[in-house]
């Protein structure tokens, strides 16, 4: 049997790691909760995670698209699935410039972000 796939879910909002760790780990994946980029960097699930889940906006420190840019530099670059409560035209932009698997406009239903994940799990 494989080993339970480790998310990582970076966001700075209490309630949504709490609420993507009980949808993730109801799924059977492992997670390692963030309320920063920079904390899931300096952590070791930055080498060992198999996807990434991060919001976009998280004041005082890296973006989740900045955060995607570094991501993109890894041999093989990490899945890497973004979200945003500001869903605007110019953000989606960026964030598909750095060739995140999905972005997510919140609120997302559980259905849309369980198959973001199957498909950059599988990729």
């Amino acid at each position: 049997m494989r080993d339970p796939h480790l998310i990582a879910v970076i966001d700075d909002d209490e309630g949504m790691r709490t609420s993507l760790d009980g949808l993730l780990r109801s799924l059977g994946h492992r997670t390692a909760l963030f309320d920063c980029a920079e904390a899931f960097l300096s952590s070791d699930a930055a080498r060992e995670a198999d996807c990434v889940i991060s919001d976009v906006h998280m004041p005082g420190g890296l973006s989740g698209v900045e955060l995607a840019r570094r991501l993109a530099n890894d041999v093989p670059p990490m899945p890497i699935i973004l979200m945003s409560g500001f869903a605007s035209d110019d953000c989606r932009e960026q964030a598909e410039q750095t060739k995140v698997r999905c972005f997510l406009a919140k609120p997302f239903d559980d259905c849309t972000l369980i198959e973001c994940l199957d498909e950059a799990l599988a990729a």
